[in-house]
């Protein structure tokens, strides 16, 4: 997978760099892939291959629905690698499993991705409108997207894994969003991520463990 650089998501990765929005931020950004592979993604390509394979002729039972339809189809096996090698470019630290990324994985309709805009970055829509001449930010970001990539000829995935697969769970976090726009004609993937971390959460906050201070204080104030 080769990023590609295209301006008509500056403006908007831009803005959504480091949201401050009061007691929470948001960080998101939009980028575009070719799914021309480079030597590492067609050594990695082969390597999620067999693993699918592999997990295909190991599994007796009916397998969950895949986003793709069924891993025994090649073309759909096809499709998740070029998502898996997405989000290996999104998140190189992370090492994601095929097997396991498809069960997170789900078929989407465009109206699902501008309800999920509307729903949780309704906030960051009227600081994106009192900035940019009363724009609408989810129309900003659908022209993007759609300069890019043909939005209506796009397969459109959503990525909800759960804590053990979430590569930006951090501390603070209170919710995170992946979507995907595949175009097969032009051999090239969209992807937009996008989460929300909290200001207020701290080390001890977070972990429920007092501070060595806290709990001399405490001990000072008991009545023994």
């Amino acid at each position: 997978m080769k990023f590609l650089e295209y301006t008509p998501f500056d403006s908007i990765n831009l803005f959504l760099d480091q949201l401050n929005l009061g007691d929470c931020t948001i960080r998101g950004n939009l980028e575009a892939f070719s799914c021309k592979h480079t030597a590492t993604d067609r050594r990695l390509s082969i390597s999620l291959e067999h693993e699918i394979l592999d997990y295909l002729g190991k599994s007796s039972d009916s397998d969950p629905s895949s986003p793709v339809e069924h891993l025994s189809s090649r073309s759909s096996r096809k499709t998740l690698i070029y998502l898996v090698l997405t989000l290996g470019h999104m998140y190189p630290d992370y090492d994601f499993s095929a097997v396991r990324a498809h069960l997170f994985f789900q078929e989407e309709e465009l109206e699902s991705f501008k309800q999920m805009v509307d729903t949780y970055l309704s906030d960051a829509s009227r600081q994106w409108a009192a900035t940019n001449e009363g724009s609408s930010l989810l129309d900003s970001m659908t022209k993007a997207i759609d300069e890019v990539i043909k939005i209506r000829e796009c397969d459109i995935y959503s990525y909800n894994p759960d804590s053990d697969g979430d590569p930006v769970l951090e501390k603070g976090a209170i919710w995170s969003f992946n979507y995907f726009f595949y175009n097969r004609k032009l051999k090239r993937v969209v992807s937009f991520r996008c989460y929300c971390t909290s200001k207020l959460s701290g080390d001890d906050f977070l972990t429920g463990v007092a501070s060595d201070a806290e709990e001399e204080d405490a001990l000072i104030d008991m009545d023994i």
